[in-house]
């Protein structure tokens, strides 16, 4: 089992830049697949991001390719999400998730899916202010 804690949220100005981390607990963390959801006010949870165990794939939501950039460090049993410009539709809580027990091609079909994943943190505030 892994616990999920993220950080590195807060207030920003559109056109700034964030970088969120999420710790993970347990000593089996480069066994799994992470990725990273929000939900803004009113929404539903939405994929944003995702990165296989070695971090040698990655794989975006549209509306965050190539502003936002994944990353992983298995020594430091940590996932990072670089979010640059901002934006004010990227306001949302922000969510770290893994799965674990996937062979990569089955990641390959299931990592946007919120339902694949089996251990979630509380998640961090974004805000966007325009």
């Amino acid at each position: 089992q892994v616990q999920l804690v993220e950080s590195g949220g807060g207030l920003v100005q559109a056109g700034g830049s964030l970088r969120l981390s999420c710790a993970a607990s347990g000593r089996t963390f480069s066994s799994y697949h992470m990725g990273w959801f929000r939900q803004a006010p009113g929404k539903e949870r939405e994929f944003v991001a995702t990165i296989n165990w070695s971090g040698g794939s990655t794989y975006y939501a549209d509306s965050v390719k190539g502003r936002y950039t994944i990353s992983r460090d298995n020594a430091k049993n940590a996932v990072y999400l670089q979010m640059n410009p901002l934006k004010p539709e990227d306001t949302a809580v922000y969510y770290c998730a893994a799965v674990a027990g996937v062979s990569t091609s089955n990641w390959v079909r299931l990592r946007a899916v919120q339902s694949a994943y089996d251990y979630w943190g509380q998640g961090t505030q974004v805000t966007v202010s325009s």
